[in-house]
């Protein structure tokens, strides 16, 4: 079991930019398949990126592909998404998740993830 926390989160303005954090604790995310996934109100929680178990592979979303960036550091304790040209859609309660028996074609899906952390809402204005 790995216990995430998320941090980073704001109220921006539309064009801006934030970094948000995925701290683990109780072990590293080494094999882990780490995303980001966000969900606003009254729809459906949305993959937004994320590595594979392997780290082999990155994805993104299409709605923020060239404008967010996933990146972990060495030690493999924190990943984080770089946010630019934030858009008022991008408003929602981003999570982090990290699965350790998530296979590359369910990277997406987010019933695949067994551990998830509380959220930090994303608000852009326009």
């Amino acid at each position: 079991q790995v216990q995430l926390v998320e941090s980073g989160g704001g109220l921006v303005q539309a064009g801006d930019s934030l970094r948000l954090s995925c701290a683990a604790s109780g072990r590293t995310l080494s094999g882990y398949a780490v995303a980001w996934f966000r969900q606003a109100p009254g729809n459906e929680r949305e993959y937004v990126s994320g590595f594979s178990r392997t780290g082999g592979y990155t994805y993104y979303a299409d709605s923020v592909k060239d404008r967010f960036t996933i990146s972990r550091d060495n030690g493999k304790k924190t990943v984080y998404l770089q946010m630019n040209s934030l858009k008022p859609e991008d408003t929602a309660v981003y999570y982090c998740a990290a699965g350790n028996r998530v296979i590359t074609s369910s990277l997406r899906n987010h019933r695949q993830y067994d551990n998830w952390g509380q959220g930090t809402q994303v608000t852009v204005s326009s």
